[in-house]
């Protein structure tokens, strides 16, 4: 498992999330980070997905 570090942000710069969640891969991430995203009901806030080298795996503005 890997961490990775999601981040969600309203237009003003207030912060919605900011946690670690872990996954096997990029791949994974990127599938079920997208759920985790639509259950959180921030997709059409925006919000960055990264690994723990800085390398975005999703990211919406």
């Amino acid at each position: 498992m890997s961490n990775f570090y999601f981040t969600a942000f309203e237009k003003n710069g207030e912060i919605l999330f900011n946690e670690v969640w872990e996954f096997e891969n990029e791949k994974e991430a990127k599938i079920e980070g997208r759920k985790r995203i639509e259950e959180k009901g921030v997709q059409d806030k925006t919000y960055r997905l990264v690994n723990s080298s800085g390398k975005v795996i999703l990211f919406h503005v």
